[in-house]
């Protein structure tokens, strides 16, 4: 995603969602999983990592199927959850957990089986507090976490994806957002330009994080809500999501970088639109 702070300045957040939910109910997948050639449930992931796993014990939105640790897993779990398990946990060893959520995973022992969160609808999103996220194309599930544990760090209301260029809700994308998930909703909708259209209409001031405009600046925006639309990492913003900004803006980088990672620009200009109020 371009994020550059442009040369010339013109002037100038539990449970999850898409607009469209029997659409979205029919393009869950079934996932496979290497144990013994089986199968997980339709609408089910491998949820792992402590602080997923205690974000999504606390969510009254989850459905839990199964919980899988190590003995230092369950302890931790234990220990730092406020209510009991819904469930005894059975014990996994080192290849099983990499056989359910990859080799590479930092799963602390932690693996809980779990049914994608229940949508909310765009319109009910915008009734919760703070500023809204909008990600046009972001495919990167790693990105969208980080983003998500920015939001949640914020105050944002929720992180809008689109219905088919955007990750499913994986463990991945959970373990990346370390519990956000299950406290921002991540919202998915099928047409962002009408989306942007519909905020403002509810009086979002909708920004479009990319070089070509002003310099973002959270003290203009009065008593309007920020709605900040970052786009895909090296293709920006498309055109018609930028025909339907109130604003294009990039972010004051006075160094030598003229970019940041997409996840990094929407913690900075989170921070931007938060600071004064």
């Amino acid at each position: 995603m371009r994020n550059r702070s442009p040369r010339r300045p013109d002037a100038r957040t539990a449970p999850h969602s898409t607009d469209n939910r029997a659409e979205t109910a029919a393009r869950e997948p079934s996932r496979p999983s290497r144990r013994s050639g089986g199968t997980t449930p339709r609408g089910t992931y491998w949820l792992y990592g402590l602080h997923p796993a205690l974000a999504a014990l606390a969510n009254p939105e989850r459905r839990i199927r199964q919980i899988l640790t190590t003995e230092e897993g369950e302890a931790a779990l234990r220990q730092r959850l406020e209510a009991s398990l819904p469930m005894q946990p059975q014990r996994a060893d080192r290849a099983r957990f990499e056989a359910l959520c990859g080799r590479d995973a930092v799963h602390q022992g932690v693996a809980i089986l779990t049914d994608i969160l229940p949508p909310l609808a765009i319109e009910d999103a915008v009734e919760r507090p703070g500023p809204l996220l909008l990600l046009d194309q972001v495919t990167d599930p790693r990105n969208v976490g980080a983003i998500l544990r920015s939001a949640a760090a914020f105050g944002a209301a929720a992180v809008v994806v689109m219905d088919r260029n955007a990750p499913d809700e994986t463990g991945a994308l959970a373990k990346a957002a370390s519990g956000a998930l299950d406290v921002v909703p991540l919202v998915r909708v099928v047409n962002l330009a009408r989306t942007l259209d519909l905020l403002k209409a509810r009086n979002f001031w909708v920004v479009g994080l990319d070089a070509g405009g002003g310099v973002l600046d959270g003290g203009t925006f009065g008593q309007r809500r920020a709605a900040l639309v970052l786009g895909a990492e090296g293709d920006g913003l498309r055109r018609l999501t930028r025909e339907h900004c109130d604003e294009i803006a990039g972010l004051a980088m006075p160094g030598d970088m003229e970019s940041l990672n997409v996840s990094n620009a929407a913690a900075v200009a989170l921070y931007e639109v938060t600071r004064r109020r």
